[in-house]
């Protein structure tokens, strides 16, 4: 595929685990007797995990601390990224391609590390990354910065030029392409409404990944 490096995200782009973050905070309040906005379970597939716990206090009410919130949240996510969590289709032939031809690779993920160090695992995938970087060792999420992208290039030892963003999420597209960096997009269901702008976005549109592993190249 002749590229450098590559920075993949990890939920909806290499893993098949956007659900997840949908379902997760509506089923908690659910639990407590409190009906969540329809809207709820959108607003945080965007946040970081303790983010999305300090949105669902403050905006419901809830009388427990931020880290009890989030405690909460991370049983149910921890379950599901050792038990059940998959790659997507055609994700460990692409790793493996990219590999053969010395691609160096990255994580940037917002999900926290030892989470996302799990999911990887669990997943079959964790030892095809030189590393991971999340939203919360930024401080930032990728709705608002480019931090998490501009730092694992610089793990990785590349710049914009050589370096290719994998992504699903059109406002972590949109964010990294205002940063001027390469995006390749990849299909996920939970973002079904915003594909006409994600393909005007990304500089390469991809189905499946094995739709991404024909391709000749990315340059």
């Amino acid at each position: 595929m002749r590229l450098q490096s590559a920075i993949f995200d990890m939920d909806g782009t290499l893993l098949d685990s956007m659900h997840i973050w949908r379902e997760i905070g509506p089923r908690m309040l659910r639990a407590r007797g409190i009906e969540p906005a329809p809207d709820l379970g959108e607003r945080l597939k965007t946040m970081a995990a303790r983010q999305g716990a300090a949105y669902c206090k403050e905006a419901y009410g809830l009388p427990e601390t931020v880290d009890e919130v989030y405690a909460q949240i991370e049983v149910q996510v921890k379950r599901f990224y050792e038990n059940e969590v998959t790659a997507k289709p055609g994700v460990k032939t692409l790793l493996s391609l990219l590999k053969m031809e010395g691609v160096w690779m990255y994580v940037a993920t917002a999900t926290d590390r030892h989470l996302a160090e799990e999911a990887l695992r669990h997943a079959g995938i964790r030892d095809y990354f030189r590393g991971l970087v999340t939203s919360a060792e930024t401080g930032v999420g990728k709705d608002v910065s480019p931090e998490i992208y501009e730092r694992a290039m610089r793990r990785l030892r590349s710049n914009k030029k050589d370096t290719v963003i994998f992504e699903d999420a059109l406002h972590a597209i949109r964010t990294a392409k205002t940063a001027g960096f390469r995006v390749a997009a990849i299909y996920d269901p939970s973002a079904e409404e915003d594909q006409e702008e994600i393909r005007t976005l990304a500089d390469y549109y991809f189905r499946s990944f094995e739709e991404l592993s024909e391709a000749s190249t990315l340059e």
